[in-house]
C-alpha cells in the first residue's frame, strides 16, 4: 500500500489497531507509522473508532452460542467466560459494517479468504431485491397466509431441518411471503417483507459451498443496501431500499432467529 515499506498493507494496520499482532510485529509497524503521519492518523481514528463502538455494546448479551465463531475459526472457538467477550467482538464487527462499510478482516485469521467465492452472494441479494421487490401481483410464490407451508416446502429444498422463517413485526415489517430460487445454482430461498410504509425488504438464504463462517459485511448500490454473512453451511443477506441503521437492525434480528 505504499512505496517506502511495501511490506506493510492495510490489514497489517487494521491488525494493529485492533490489537491483534504480537509485540515483535507491532514495533515494526510502530516504526512505520512514526515516518508517515497520514497512515498514522487514519490509525488513531480507526482505534478511536472501535472504541467508541466498543462502549456502545458493553451491555449487550450473547444472542448465539455460535457468535463466537464470526471472529476466530471453528478450531480455535473458546468456551466458557471467553465467550462473552468475542460474541461483544462480533458485535464490533457487525457495528463497524453499519457505521463505516469497513468489514474489519483483522479480526480474521486468514484475512485474504474471508469470502472469496461468497462475494457473489450480496450481488444476488440485490437482484433478487431489484427482481421481485417492485412486483405487485406476484412478487413471491407463497404467500404469508400459507407460511407453514412455505416453511416446510422451502426447508426441504434446501435441507434446512425446521426452517424457521424470522418474524420481523417487531421491527415494523410483516411477511408478505417468499420464493425458491437459484442462489449459486442451488436452491435458495427468498422472504420478502413490507412496511406500512409500502417499502420493502428481502431475506436471501443459500448454501455456503466454501462451508466457512465470516464476520458481517456490508455491501451498498446505489439506493439499495445489504447486510450479509456467512454462518456455517449457510449464507445470509438482507437487502432493501431502506435505512443502513433499520436494515441492520433487521439483519440482527434475522441472526438470531435463523439456526445456527
Amino acid at each position: 500500500m505504499n512505496d517506502t515499506n511495501p511490506s506493510v498493507t492495510e490489514a497489517d494496520l487494521h491488525a494493529y489497531a485492533d490489537g491483534q499482532l504480537p509485540e515483535t510485529t507491532r514495533a515494526r509497524i510502530e516504526a512505520f507509522l512514526a515516518d508517515n503521519p497520514d497512515e498514522a492518523a487514519m490509525v488513531a481514528a480507526w482505534q478511536a473508532q472501535n472504541g467508541a463502538i466498543r462502549s456502545m455494546f458493553a451491555g449487550y448479551e450473547q444472542a448465539k452460542d455460535t457468535d463466537p465463531l464470526l471472529v476466530v475459526p471453528p478450531r480455535a472457538a473458546p468456551s466458557g467466560s471467553k465467550r462473552l467477550a468475542i460474541a461483544a467482538a462480533a458485535l464490533v464487527v457487525f457495528a463497524l459494517g453499519a457505521v463505516s462499510g469497513h468489514y474489519g478482516p483483522a479480526l480474521l485469521e486468514k484475512p485474504e479468504l474471508q469470502l472469496a467465492g461468497a462475494e457473489t452472494l450480496p450481488k444476488q441479494a440485490e437482484t433478487a431485491f431489484a427482481v421481485y421487490a417492485a412486483e405487485v401481483r406476484h412478487p413471491v410464490e407463497v404467500f404469508a397466509n400459507e407460511e407453514t407451508h412455505l416453511a416446510t416446502w422451502l426447508g426441504k429444498r434446501l435441507a434446512i431441518q425446521n426452517l424457521k422463517i424470522p418474524n420481523l413485526q417487531p421491527l415494523g415489517f410483516k411477511l408478505v411471503g417468499g420464493r425458491l430460487l437459484p442462489v449459486d445454482g442451488r436452491p435458495g430461498a427468498m422472504f420478502m417483507y413490507e412496511n406500512q410504509a409500502g417499502e420493502r425488504l428481502t431475506v436471501l438464504v443459500g448454501r455456503n459451498t466454501d462451508n466457512r463462517t465470516t464476520s458481517f459485511r456490508f455491501a451498498s448500490s446505489g439506493n439499495v443496501e445489504t447486510f450479509y454473512w456467512i454462518d456455517g453451511e449457510l449464507g445470509y443477506a438482507v437487502t432493501g431500499e431502506i435505512s443502513r441503521e433499520t436494515l441492520r437492525k433487521v439483519a440482527e434480528e434475522c441472526y438470531k432467529q435463523f439456526p445456527s
